[in-house]
C-alpha cells in the first residue's frame, strides 16, 4: 500500500465532491450525477492502477505493466477529462484559492498561454508520443521497473501525458480553443492509433525478450509470450479506446447533439463570489 498516492487520491476526492456539492446547491444542471460518476471512476482506474495487487504484479510480469499503463495513459485520463473538473474544483478550494486560479487562467496571463500551447494537437501529440516511445526504450523501462523514484516519475509521465494528449479530443474547461478543431481531431486520433499500434505490434513479434527484468517468464509464460501478451493489451486495447474516441467525434463533426456541457464554462463569477 501506499500511503501518499492514497492521500493524493483522497485529497483530489474530496476538492472534487465538495465543489460538486456547491454547485449543486445552485441547481443540478451545474453537478450532474454523470460527471460525479466519471470522476469517481476515474480516481477509480488510478487507485487500481497504482494501489491495488496489480502494481505489484507489474514487477512480475510485462503485460501486468501494460494493463497499468493502459489505465493511467488511457482510462483515467479520459474518465477524469470527460467529468468536466474543473469548475468543480475550482469551488472546492477555499475563496483565496479560488481567486487565485481564476487570476492565473485570465485571458493573456502565462498559465493561459501555456495552457493554449501545450494543448494544441501538434504539441499533445508530439509531447505524449514522445513519452510513451521513451519510456519503452529496453534500458530505460528496465530502471524504471526497479522501482523507486524513476518508477513514481514514469507512472506521472504517463498519466500526465495521457492527460495532455485527451486534453484536446475531450476539450473541457476552461475553453481555450475553438471547436472546429474536431475536424483535425479525427486524423489526431488516426495518427496516435497508428504510432501506438506500430510500438504494440513490435512487442507483440519481437523475436526476444526486450526486458531483462522479465527474461525469467511467469504465471506459466515464457517472457516472449508474456512480452507478446503485453503488446496485444497495448494494441488491441489501445486501440479499441482511439476507436471509441474516433466514433464519438464523428458523431459530433456531423452534426449530433450531446448534453450541455461545462465546458464553456466561465471563471469570472468565482472573482465576484464571497462563497
Amino acid at each position: 500500500m501506499r500511503p501518499d498516492v492514497l492521500l493524493v487520491l483522497a485529497a483530489l476526492g474530496a476538492v472534487y465532491a465538495t465543489g460538486w456539492v456547491r454547485m449543486r446547491r445552485r441547481g443540478p444542471a451545474l453537478a450532474r450525477l454523470g460527471r460525479l460518476a466519471l470522476y469517481g471512476g476515474g480516481l477509480a482506474a488510478l487507485g487500481l492502477a497504482l494501489l491495488s495487487p496489480l502494481g505489484s504484479a507489474a514487477s512480475r510480469l510485462f503485460l501486468a505493466h501494460m494493463v497499468q499503463h493502459e489505465l493511467l495513459l488511457m482510462v483515467a485520463p479520459v474518465l477524469l477529462l470527460l467529468a468536466d473538473p474543473f469548475p468543480a474544483v475550482v469551488w472546492g478550494l477555499p475563496a483565496r484559492a479560488r481567486r487565485a486560479v481564476c487570476r492565473a487562467l485570465a485571458a493573456g496571463s502565462r498559465a493561459r498561454r501555456g495552457l493554449v500551447a501545450l494543448t494544441s494537437m501538434p504539441a499533445a501529440w508530439l509531447l505524449s508520443t514522445a513519452a510513451l516511445w521513451l519510456w519503452h526504450l529496453p534500458a530505460v523501462y528496465a530502471r524504471a521497473v526497479g522501482g523507486g523514484v524513476l518508477h513514481d516519475l514514469e507512472h506521472v509521465v504517463f498519466f500526465a501525458s495521457g492527460l495532455l494528449f485527451w486534453w484536446p479530443v475531450v476539450r473541457p474547461a476552461p475553453r481555450v480553443r475553438a471547436a472546429g478543431e474536431r475536424v483535425y481531431g479525427i486524423l489526431y486520433i488516426v495518427l496516435a492509433h497508428l504510432q501506438n499500434a506500430v510500438l504494440g505490434l513490435g512487442l507483440m513479434l519481437a523475436p526476444v525478450a526486450l526486458y531483462p527484468p522479465y527474461a525469467a517468464g511467469g504465471a506459466g509464460m515464457s517472457a516472449l509470450d508474456d512480452q507478446a501478451w503485453g503488446g496485444l493489451i497495448m494494441w488491441a486495447g489501445g486501440g479499441a479506446i482511439h476507436m471509441a474516441a474516433l466514433l464519438a467525434l464523428l458523431a459530433r463533426v456531423l452534426g449530433a447533439r450531446g448534453g450541455k456541457s461545462l465546458a464553456g464554462w466561465k471563471c469570472r463569477p468565482l472573482l465576484e463570489s464571497s462563497f
